[in-house]
């Protein structure tokens, strides 16, 4: 791994455990310098100065055109859902937007069953994609990458696991629409956003659902994970109402998972790729997980593992094939 990404690793500090419901979350602290500064997507847009758009008027579904004209850089993070304009998408990677600048970035298609102008820009829905949606995503954006250098996901597998959100929770989305679940069980979703408040120098979270590691998100900024939280918290908290609703059940031992989480972390199998903005995109792979890191001058801006899934699909059995190869 790479030492600037392992050191950082290896320095995070988990904060005291909260639960609720089938769900725990351990706080990850980091006491270090701001860093390098920049906007969240959130921030950006509310002082109008992101604008989002279908990359031309007959639109391109795995991509949309960005023009950031702040001073200084912006982060959209992997999963952020973006909706309006021909259909809602989610972004497939992160990414360190320049300043000032023009950027065509991947996304993914989270609705279905529409494609149509409801407006002529982006905005942030206030969610990112649900746990199992972001986690399939994220398993094919590796391989994408590692094999033509694009961050393209494998759509089919995405809008399939948008679709079984629905069958489980029971709604039903005229459209195909991600964000459906979201407003579905609204109510429910605030009930873990109150659970689960930000404490003091938290920079990111590990999540556990009836026990077993879901994912682990930390950013570069205190101001930036807060302005996050809740987008996280409601990512996870939907797959909490899922396992809820499938009557999951498992052991409870979080705190040394957590520990040993990190520790397989720096384990997993790595590349290293162009990110879309600034810095490097560092993918990894295990048998246990997926995830990337975002490292920019030798700073770790964002990163994210998740547990990995048990699919079926062939390409993301050909990941793990992969990973396992790589380690021979």
């Amino acid at each position: 791994m790479d030492a600037a990404i392992k050191n950082y690793l290896e320095s995070l500090q988990m904060g005291e455990v909260q639960e609720s419901g089938e769900m725990i979350v351990i706080p990850v602290l980091k006491d270090s310098g701001y860093g390098i500064e920049y906007f969240t997507l959130k921030e950006a847009l509310e002082l109008d100065l992101l604008k989002i758009t279908e990359v031309d008027e007959s639109g391109h579904v795995p991509e949309l055109k960005v023009i950031n004209e702040a001073d200084i850089p912006v982060l959209v993070l992997d999963g952020e859902e973006l909706v309006g304009a021909k259909q809602n998408r989610i972004v497939n990677t992160s990414i360190l937007l320049k300043e000032k600048s023009e950027t065509i970035i991947p996304v993914s298609c989270v609705e279905e069953g529409r494609w149509s102008y409801r407006s002529d820009h982006f905005v942030d829905s206030d969610a990112i994609a649900s746990h199992r949606v972001r986690n399939v995503k994220s398993a094919s954006v590796k391989i994408s990458v590692e094999r033509n250098g694009t961050y393209s996901s494998d759509q089919g597998a995405v809008w399939d696991e948008v679709h079984q959100l629905h069958d489980i929770m029971g709604v039903n989305s005229k459209t195909g629409a991600m964000r459906d679940a979201y407003e579905a069980r609204d109510d429910d979703l605030k009930d873990y956003i109150n659970a689960f408040e930000v404490v003091e120098g938290q920079k990111g979270l590990i999540v556990f659902i009836n026990g077993e590691i879901m994912g682990f998100d930390v950013v570069s900024r205190k101001s930036a994970y807060r302005d996050l939280h809740k987008k996280l918290i409601k990512s996870y908290a939907l797959e909490a109402l899922v396992q809820r609703e499938e009557k999951q059940t498992k052991s409870y031992d979080t705190v040394q998972k957590a520990k040993k989480l990190i520790k397989d972390i720096i384990k997993c199998n790595e590349s290293k790729h162009d990110s879309v903005g600034y810095g490097w995109d560092y993918r990894f792979a295990s048998d246990s997980y997926v995830g990337s890191v975002l490292l920019f001058n030798d700073q770790v801006i964002q990163a994210s593992f998740f547990k990995s899934l048990e699919l079926e699909n062939d390409d993301v059995g050909e990941m793990a094939r992969f990973s396992r190869r790589a380690r021979m």
